[in-house]
C-alpha cells in the first residue's frame, strides 16, 4: 500500500484566504487548496445555495476512485455518497474487486451538491464542481477512475456519445485511467446489465495489475 497523504500547508505568517473567498476562485486557486480547505471552500460555495453538500468518503490513497451522478435526496438526507440500495450494490461490487470504503476506494459525485432546477445555474454548478474534484484527485492521487451513470460520463469526458460506445476502453482524466459503467441506480432497474458492469470493473482491475 502507499503511504498515507501529506497534506500540504501554506508557509508561516502567510494570510490565510477564507473559504467563501476562495469558493468560487478560478482553478488555479482551487488547485493550491489541502485537504481540509478545500472542504472548507466547498461548503462556502454550497451555503448560499441552501443545499446540503455531498464532500466524498474512503480512503484517501485510492486504488478507484468512484465518480458518480449529481446528488439525489436521498444522498443528500444522508450526506452520503451513493446512499441506500444503490450504494449497498456498489458496496457489494467493491467487494468482487477487494475494495471497500474504508480501504481502497474513494466515492463521490460529479457535484458536490443537489444540482439547481435552473439551467444556467446548473451549468455553473457542474463547472465549479468539476474543478473541485480536479483537486480531490490531484489530493488523493487514485490509480483509477470508475465514471459510474451517463451524467457523470458525459461530464467528466466532455461528450454527448451514449454512455454504451464509451464502455470497454480506457478514457483519461487529468492524467488518471479513466473506466466508464452503469451507476447503480441504473442497475437496479436493469439487472440484465450488471455482467457489463462487471466486464468494466474487470477493466479497472487489469489496470490496477498492470
Amino acid at each position: 500500500r502507499r503511504q498515507p497523504a501529506v497534506h500540504p500547508h501554506p508557509p508561516r505568517g502567510a494570510p490565510a484566504r477564507p473559504a467563501s473567498a476562495v469558493a468560487d476562485a478560478p482553478a488555479g486557486e482551487i488547485a493550491s487548496l489541502d485537504w481540509d480547505a478545500l472542504e472548507a471552500a466547498i461548503g462556502a460555495w454550497a451555503a448560499p445555495r441552501r443545499r446540503r453538500v455531498i464532500f466524498g468518503v474512503g480512503d484517501r490513497r485510492p486504488d478507484w476512485l468512484c465518480v458518480g451522478d449529481p446528488p439525489v435526496e436521498e444522498e443528500e438526507l444522508q450526506a452520503m455518497p451513493f446512499a441506500g440500495e444503490p450504494g449497498r450494490l456498489l458496496d457489494n461490487m467493491l467487494a468482487a474487486v477487494g475494495a471497500t470504503r474504508q480501504r481502497g476506494a474513494y466515492l463521490t459525485h460529479i457535484s458536490k451538491c443537489r444540482l439547481s432546477q435552473d439551467r444556467r445555474e446548473e451549468e455553473e454548478e457542474l463547472a465549479q464542481g468539476l474543478a473541485f474534484l480536479r483537486r480531490q484527485v490531484e489530493l488523493l492521487q487514485p490509480r483509477v477512475l470508475l465514471a459510474m451513470g451517463r451524467f457523470a460520463v458525459q461530464g467528466l469526458l466532455g461528450t454527448g456519445e451514449p454512455l454504451g460506445k464509451l464502455r470497454g476502453r480506457v478514457h483519461e482524466w487529468h492524467g488518471v485511467p479513466l473506466v466508464v459503467t452503469y451507476h447503480p441506480a441504473y442497475l437496479l432497474r436493469n439487472p440484465a446489465d450488471k455482467a457489463k458492469a462487471w466486464a468494466d470493473l474487470c477493466l479497472g482491475q487489469s489496470l490496477l495489475r498492470s
